[in-house]
């Protein structure tokens, strides 16, 4: 089952994530926004970010996820090549807490190479739900 699927769309990247977890949905998200923008295997695993976050609604909690690789970027010009997530309900099930360790390297578009350059995540279209027993995000990124 592939993790991910770019869609077409006209002006923006489209992609459709999957995972049997949350987990797993989400480090496919992050690996599809990636992809969209360098050749994974050009950025090489030296160092690692982490990143951690909370919502109310896990929709929300990937779309901050998603936006906070894209700060990566263009902040600390740190291009992520992979990331292991955990994600866990918070204390009275009211809502949700993250925890990514993201692998990556400076961001040298030399190496790297440049796709399209991410701007921001969009809310046009965004869902995360389950379907047929698997987890499903839509996606469009802003270029």
């Amino acid at each position: 089952m592939k993790p991910y699927t770019f869609l077409d769309h006209t002006a923006d990247v489209l992609f459709e994530a999957y995972g049997e977890t949350l987990d797993t949905l989400f480090q496919n998200a992050a690996l599809a926004l990636q992809e969209s923008q360098f050749s994974l295997k050009t950025i090489k695993p030296k160092k690692t970010k982490t990143i951690r976050l909370k919502n109310e609604k896990i929709e929300m909690l990937l779309f901050s996820f998603l936006q906070e690789l894209i700060f990566l970027k263009d902040a600390e010009q740190f291009a992520v090549r992979s990331c292991k997530v955990a994600i866990k309900e918070t204390k009275g099930g009211k809502g949700f807490s993250l925890t990514a360790s993201c692998l990556g390297d400076k961001l040298d578009l030399k190496k790297q190479g440049s796709k399209v350059d991410a701007k921001a995540i969009t809310f046009h279209q965004f869902s995360v739900g389950k379907e047929k027993g698997r987890w499903k995000a839509r996606v469009i990124v802003d270029i």
